[in-house]
């Protein structure tokens, strides 16, 4: 069978953009890998109608309605290659089957390449984060910790101030100007430069001078790249922006392929689970609209 649509990723986008799609009637394959970005997290916010619900809720309640669509195939496991043109794709999945479809939609989500503190991993998504938007409300206004990545890591210590007071660690990842210092300080953040020995506890960073800083939670900038090369095994070309690499598009979310596009988290920043809906929901559309006006 040829499918009008093959999605790959069931995530927030991938779903969001299949809905789309089914509801023009259209045959879309859905392969997906089951492995969402923000598994770690309890519960989603900032996503208007599901505020505080468990996001693992938001994605069971999301492909069960996907699931009366009589034209949804979907199957659970992980693309590997893509091959083909625009009207003859070919996506080959890791037990070796194969799948046709007249356009792609790549909708993977992205990787986190989070700073090599010992500890971190481990409170990712549960008291560190990387969107205030998404959990500083639910911090209290506490003492906030920002971990410094690189340079951009100057806008978030500058920007989370509105959620509680914060202390910008830099661990040697930048070194900051006069302007910088002044602008930092006159928001009220306080600049630590001791290396992080590692994160302990709920929330508490141990420098290597053996001071405890404690905090309601802290953030941090991942470096991002889609979850899986997949895109790139049909020649995708990929961008470079300030937060990692993502899946080029054009503003109708098609990539450098014809026929094949991509969505959600691995071709827009910033990210949030919110955004990645809106842009499944465009991709959607913009697909349909490519197999109604070839």
């Amino acid at each position: 069978m040829t499918y009008d649509v093959i999605v790959i990723g069931g995530s927030y986008a991938g779903m969001s953009a299949a809905l789309q799609l089914l509801r023009a009637r259209r045959s879309v394959l859905v392969i997906d890998a089951g492995q969402r970005r923000n598994r770690f997290a309890a519960h989603a916010h900032g996503f208007l109608g599901q505020d505080g619900v468990d996001p693992a809720e938001i994605a069971r309640v999301a492909r069960k309605q996907l699931q009366a669509y009589p034209t949804l195939t979907w199957i659970e496991g992980a693309a590997e290659a893509a091959a083909g043109e625009r009207d003859s794709f070919t996506v080959t999945t890791s037990d070796g089957s194969r799948h046709q479809g007249r356009r792609l939609l790549f909708a993977v989500g992205v990787s986190d390449a989070l700073p090599p503190i010992e500890g971190l991993a481990d409170r990712w998504g549960r008291s560190v984060f990387h969107c205030p938007y998404c959990h500083g409300y639910e911090l209290n206004r506490g003492a906030l910790g920002v971990i410094a990545t690189g340079p951009m890591s100057v806008h978030q210590a500058q920007l989370i101030p509105e959620w509680g007071q914060v202390t910008f660690l830099t661990n040697g990842a930048l070194t900051l100007d006069d302007a910088m210092r002044a602008d930092l300080v006159a928001r009220g953040v306080t600049i630590e430069e001791t290396s992080i020995q590692r994160l302990d506890g709920e929330a508490d960073v141990l420098l290597t001078d053996g001071r405890r800083l404690s905090f309601a939670g802290m953030f941090t900038a991942s470096r991002n790249a889609p979850s899986t090369p997949v895109a790139s095994t049909l020649g995708c070309a990929l961008v470079e922006t300030p937060f990692g690499s993502q899946i080029r598009t054009s503003d109708m979310k098609e990539t450098s392929v014809p026929g094949a596009f991509a969505c959600g988290d691995a071709a827009r920043v910033p990210h949030s689970v919110s955004l990645a809906v809106a842009d499944g929901a465009w991709a959607g559309a913009t697909i349909h609209r490519s197999l109604v006006f070839p």
